[in-house]
């Protein structure tokens, strides 16, 4: 074989690198965020999951994710759904699941179902599991009374976890962050309260960043509570000035909207994050959930 020289070298691989680029694989080689596989929850895409469920996964996997975070099983078994995730070469680490307090033995099946190492909980409304029953509901601050609850329930559903196999983690909101008085917040109880060894959190950095907090202060006093973190982005507030929940939140593409990730990702990986997950709440008017999620990959990849 000729031996090429630097400058020949230099003007091939340049010119395979724009084969790459234009074949849509150049993204696919490029770092990752805290250099873990970029995840997805995939409520994000919950419409198309539901239609087509194998057609969904396989498209995750051809844009470039790794992992996957389950909110439900788009109507199939969760062993079907795994098989379908394999199928995909997706993996599972994560999942919101229903909390049955006379069965949690159920929840937890399905968690390792799935292959999933964390069980987590969007929220611990009483009763645990059922959807609050009204959006009136969903606009009151987390009191005193209610976090002292989700203290109790995080508990025994996390040492029922641990003996599971499982780590318990609970997810966020905004409105546990609404100030009780003298700065406190429902969700500072919950830190506070709960048992470091069974529960730990799922920081939905969106929600946070609307309610008026900040990630970064979380990963800095809690580091080794925060395995999981939803990667969240919303369109500006009509109203900044409002108060907090005066009114809807509209989602946004992932690095269209108004929260910057780069120093959320350098103190999560001091804080010793294992896993992320982009998601994105609608409505979904600007493009559909697939192209969202391609949206919200190429944006990771960009701030790597």
């Amino acid at each position: 074989m000729r031996k090429q020289s630097r400058r020949q070298f230099l003007i091939h691989a340049a010119g395979a690198g724009a084969a790459f680029a234009a074949a849509g694989l150049w993204r696919g080689l490029g770092a990752s965020p805290l250099g873990k596989p970029v995840g997805i929850q995939l409520w994000t895409v919950n419409d198309t999951l539901k239609h087509d469920p194998a057609g969904t996964l396989n498209q995750l996997g051809k844009i470039g994710f790794k992992e996957v975070e389950a909110a439900g099983f788009a109507g199939l078994a969760p062993k079907e759904f795994r098989r379908l995730l394999d199928a995909a070469g997706l993996r599972c680490p994560s999942a919101h699941l229903q909390f049955d307090m006379d069965n949690l033995g159920k929840a937890f099946d399905e968690a390792h179902a799935l292959g999933a190492s964390y069980a987590a909980a969007s929220s611990l409304i009483e009763p645990v599991g059922k959807a609050m029953s009204t959006k009136l509901e969903w606009k009151s601050a987390m009191g005193r009374e209610e976090a002292k609850r989700t203290v109790d329930v995080a508990n025994r559903i996390g040492e029922a976890a641990k003996r599971a196999g499982l780590q318990f983690a609970l997810h966020n909101h905004d409105r546990e962050f609404i100030d009780l008085g003298n700065g406190e917040v429902g969700y500072d109880i919950v830190w506070r309260d709960t048992d470091p060894k069974l529960v730990q959190f799922e920081i939905d950095c969106g929600w946070m960043v609307f309610a008026g907090r900040n990630p970064v202060d979380y990963f800095k006093k809690y580091p080794g509570r925060i395995p999981l973190i939803h990667v969240k982005d919303f369109q500006p507030k009509k109203n900044p000035n409002g108060a907090p929940m005066s009114e809807q939140m509209l989602g946004s593409e992932l690095g269209r909207g108004t929260v910057d990730y780069r120093p959320i990702f350098a103190a999560a990986k001091a804080a010793g994050l294992k896993h992320y997950f982009a998601e994105q709440e609608g409505p979904f008017s600007r493009m559909s959930q697939l192209e969202a999620a391609q949206v919200a990959y190429d944006y990771l990849h960009s701030i790597s």
